[in-house]
């Protein structure tokens, strides 16, 4: 196998933690840090190292500065996950963000999907498809914001049913070691946990008036 080869080559979730990112976490195929730079002239500082390794390497990450704080999403986009090439990115924007004084912040890392229950999403599809002027996916029972910017709608499938029975719940990505915690506050919240039985891939969850929520991991999937 050539080394462009192994390159193109995605890395399941077991795979991407055997790693030792310790600064990243992966959701839905994609890997994110946050770095804390304490002041908006540091994340530029950051945001022009990450800027120049990535012209180097010819591997572009997708970069949010803020006040005080930098967003770093990397993934292979020709292949559809994450690969070496994005590990060796990512230990180069670490190395960048200690020698710049920045401290990562894995725990606050998530991905927010909405998931609309639907018994026919060939029905509905193309109305949320025009009314947000989202795209087509590489999953077909999923839209996705061109911009990257807003939510992805997944359609999951599930029995006809009338209203108000709940057919939007949200889907939270989160990295699983903050799932335990994350589960003992929304209880604590007065919600409550109405099973666990596909953890952990994900475990569902309702508020006081029995709205559901999933918290999602990648564990026990083929693909992080």
């Amino acid at each position: 196998m050539s080394i462009d080869d192994a390159d193109r080559i995605v890395l399941d979730g077991p795979a991407i933690e055997a790693e030792g990112l310790a600064d990243w976490r992966v959701l839905h195929g994609v890997l994110h840090a946050r770095f804390r730079t304490g002041g908006f002239n540091a994340g530029v500082t950051l945001v022009q190292a990450i800027g120049a390794a990535a012209d180097e390497m010819d591997h572009h990450p997708d970069v949010d500065l803020t006040y005080p704080s930098v967003d770093v999403r990397l993934s292979s986009h020709d292949v559809g996950g994450v690969t070496r090439r994005d590990v060796i990115l990512a230990r180069a924007i670490s190395e960048m963000a200690v020698r710049l004084g920045a401290k990562s912040g894995p725990e606050v890392t998530s991905v927010l999907e909405l998931a609309l229950d639907t018994h026919d999403l060939e029905e509905i599809k193309p109305f949320w498809r025009a009314v947000l002027g989202y795209a087509d996916s590489e999953a077909p029972d999923e839209l996705v914001d061109p911009t990257g910017k807003r939510p992805t709608i997944w359609f999951q499938e599930s029995a006809p049913h009338e209203t108000p029975h709940q057919r939007w719940h949200l889907d939270l990505r989160v990295p699983p070691e903050v799932v335990e915690g994350r589960i003992a506050a929304a209880v604590a919240a007065g919600g409550t946990l109405v099973g666990d039985e596909a953890a952990p891939m994900f475990w569902v969850l309702a508020d006081p008036q029995g709205n559901q929520v999933c918290l999602t991991t990648w564990q026990g999937r083929e693909r992080a």
